[in-house]
Protein backbone atom coordinates (compact mmCIF):
# COMPACT_ATOMS: atom_id res chain seq x y z
CA UNK A 1 0.00 0.00 0.00
CA UNK A 2 2.61 2.23 1.16
CA UNK A 3 4.60 1.85 -1.89
CA UNK A 4 1.76 2.34 -4.53
CA UNK A 5 1.23 5.91 -2.82
CA UNK A 6 4.64 6.55 -3.03
CA UNK A 7 5.09 5.80 -6.87
CA UNK A 8 1.10 8.01 -7.25
CA UNK A 9 3.36 10.77 -5.96
CA UNK A 10 6.74 10.44 -7.68
CA UNK A 11 4.06 10.32 -10.95
CA UNK A 12 2.66 13.69 -9.48
CA UNK A 13 5.69 15.00 -8.97
CA UNK A 14 6.92 14.31 -12.26
CA UNK A 15 4.16 15.04 -14.16
CA UNK A 16 3.56 12.05 -15.63
CA UNK A 17 0.24 11.13 -17.31
CA UNK A 18 -1.95 8.73 -15.00
CA UNK A 19 -3.76 8.58 -17.30
CA UNK A 20 -2.05 6.43 -19.57
CA UNK A 21 -1.84 2.82 -19.52
CA UNK A 22 1.30 0.45 -20.05
CA UNK A 23 1.76 -0.11 -23.95
CA UNK A 24 0.22 -3.53 -24.97
CA UNK A 25 -0.11 -4.38 -28.79
CA UNK A 26 -4.36 -4.03 -29.95
CA UNK A 27 -4.09 -7.84 -30.32
CA UNK A 28 -3.45 -8.18 -26.60
CA UNK A 29 -6.42 -5.52 -26.19
CA UNK A 30 -8.66 -7.24 -28.47
CA UNK A 31 -7.89 -10.53 -26.34
CA UNK A 32 -8.07 -9.22 -23.21
CA UNK A 33 -11.69 -7.60 -23.87
CA UNK A 34 -12.89 -11.17 -24.96
CA UNK A 35 -11.54 -12.78 -21.84
CA UNK A 36 -13.26 -9.93 -20.52
CA UNK A 37 -16.89 -10.51 -21.72
CA UNK A 38 -16.45 -14.22 -20.91
CA UNK A 39 -15.68 -13.51 -17.46
CA UNK A 40 -18.61 -11.19 -16.37
CA UNK A 41 -21.09 -13.31 -15.33
CA UNK A 42 -18.18 -15.53 -12.97
CA UNK A 43 -19.01 -18.70 -15.42
CA UNK A 44 -16.02 -19.35 -18.12
CA UNK A 45 -17.40 -22.45 -20.17
CA UNK A 46 -15.59 -24.61 -22.54
CA UNK A 47 -17.91 -23.51 -25.44
CA UNK A 48 -16.59 -19.72 -24.19
CA UNK A 49 -13.23 -20.66 -24.55
CA UNK A 50 -13.79 -22.45 -27.79
CA UNK A 51 -15.60 -19.15 -28.93
CA UNK A 52 -12.26 -16.81 -27.65
CA UNK A 53 -10.19 -19.16 -29.68
CA UNK A 54 -11.21 -19.01 -32.79
CA UNK A 55 -12.88 -15.55 -32.81
CA UNK A 56 -9.06 -14.33 -32.12
CA UNK A 57 -8.07 -16.57 -34.81
CA UNK A 58 -10.69 -14.90 -37.20
CA UNK A 59 -10.51 -11.85 -35.81
CA UNK A 60 -6.50 -10.98 -36.14
CA UNK A 61 -5.72 -13.54 -39.03
CA UNK A 62 -3.56 -15.68 -36.62
CA UNK A 63 -2.89 -19.10 -35.67
CA UNK A 64 -4.61 -21.40 -33.25
CA UNK A 65 -1.66 -21.43 -31.30
CA UNK A 66 -1.12 -17.90 -31.30
CA UNK A 67 -4.47 -17.27 -29.88
CA UNK A 68 -3.88 -19.87 -27.27
CA UNK A 69 -0.86 -17.93 -26.62
CA UNK A 70 -2.91 -14.25 -26.71
CA UNK A 71 -5.30 -15.40 -24.66
CA UNK A 72 -2.64 -16.77 -21.74
CA UNK A 73 -1.41 -13.23 -22.12
CA UNK A 74 -4.40 -11.86 -21.76
CA UNK A 75 -6.70 -13.08 -18.54
CA UNK A 76 -3.66 -11.52 -16.42
CA UNK A 77 -4.06 -8.40 -17.48
CA UNK A 78 -7.88 -8.87 -17.01
CA UNK A 79 -7.80 -9.62 -13.32
CA UNK A 80 -4.96 -6.40 -13.25
CA UNK A 81 -6.94 -4.38 -14.79
CA UNK A 82 -9.38 -1.46 -12.93
CA UNK A 83 -11.47 -0.66 -16.01
CA UNK A 84 -12.60 -1.54 -19.80
CA UNK A 85 -10.66 2.12 -20.66
CA UNK A 86 -7.60 0.05 -20.05
CA UNK A 87 -8.30 -1.65 -23.16
CA UNK A 88 -10.11 0.22 -25.38
CA UNK A 89 -8.09 3.16 -25.17
CA UNK A 90 -5.65 1.39 -27.34
CA UNK A 91 -8.35 0.51 -30.20
CA UNK A 92 -9.58 3.77 -30.77
CA UNK A 93 -7.80 4.18 -33.53
CA UNK A 94 -9.32 1.12 -35.20
CA UNK A 95 -11.81 1.51 -38.09
CA UNK A 96 -15.67 1.68 -37.41
CA UNK A 97 -15.86 -1.67 -38.82
CA UNK A 98 -13.47 -3.32 -37.00
CA UNK A 99 -14.76 -1.78 -34.12
CA UNK A 100 -18.32 -2.98 -34.72
CA UNK A 101 -16.51 -6.72 -35.87
CA UNK A 102 -15.28 -6.57 -32.46
CA UNK A 103 -18.19 -5.62 -30.53
CA UNK A 104 -20.09 -8.82 -32.47
CA UNK A 105 -17.11 -10.82 -31.43
CA UNK A 106 -17.71 -10.24 -28.49
CA UNK A 107 -21.84 -11.10 -28.49
CA UNK A 108 -20.50 -14.18 -29.93
CA UNK A 109 -18.74 -14.77 -26.80
CA UNK A 110 -20.98 -14.08 -24.32
CA UNK A 111 -23.62 -16.14 -26.70
CA UNK A 112 -21.55 -19.30 -26.96
CA UNK A 113 -23.43 -20.58 -24.05
CA UNK A 114 -26.54 -20.32 -25.12
CA UNK A 115 -27.58 -17.29 -23.65
CA UNK A 116 -26.78 -13.93 -22.49
CA UNK A 117 -25.84 -12.80 -19.25
CA UNK A 118 -27.07 -9.08 -17.74
CA UNK A 119 -23.27 -8.99 -17.01
CA UNK A 120 -22.24 -9.78 -20.13
CA UNK A 121 -24.58 -7.51 -21.72
CA UNK A 122 -23.38 -4.94 -19.50
CA UNK A 123 -19.74 -5.25 -20.75
CA UNK A 124 -20.57 -5.36 -23.97
CA UNK A 125 -22.59 -2.23 -23.78
CA UNK A 126 -19.90 -0.17 -21.92
CA UNK A 127 -17.00 -1.39 -24.87
CA UNK A 128 -19.20 0.20 -27.36
CA UNK A 129 -19.55 3.22 -25.90
CA UNK A 130 -16.12 3.42 -25.05
CA UNK A 131 -15.51 2.44 -28.43
CA UNK A 132 -17.64 4.89 -29.81
CA UNK A 133 -19.94 2.51 -31.93
CA UNK A 134 -23.02 3.97 -32.83
CA UNK A 135 -26.38 2.01 -31.10
CA UNK A 136 -27.60 0.76 -33.74
CA UNK A 137 -24.43 -0.86 -34.70
CA UNK A 138 -24.43 -2.51 -31.19
CA UNK A 139 -27.98 -4.12 -31.43
CA UNK A 140 -27.47 -4.97 -34.71
CA UNK A 141 -24.79 -6.96 -33.44
CA UNK A 142 -26.57 -8.80 -31.10
CA UNK A 143 -29.59 -9.68 -33.46
CA UNK A 144 -27.40 -10.71 -36.22
CA UNK A 145 -25.43 -13.41 -33.20
CA UNK A 146 -29.03 -14.46 -31.86
CA UNK A 147 -30.25 -15.04 -35.33
CA UNK A 148 -33.00 -12.14 -35.05
CA UNK A 149 -31.69 -10.18 -38.03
Amino acid sequence: MFNSLTSLFKQLVEGSDLGKTPTASPNLAIASLLCEVAGADHEINESEQEAKLNLLQRLLGITEEESKTLLQQAEPQVEQSVSLYDFTSQLRELSQPVRIDLIKAMWEVAHADGEIDPLEDSVIRKTAELLYVDHKDFIKSKLDVLGED
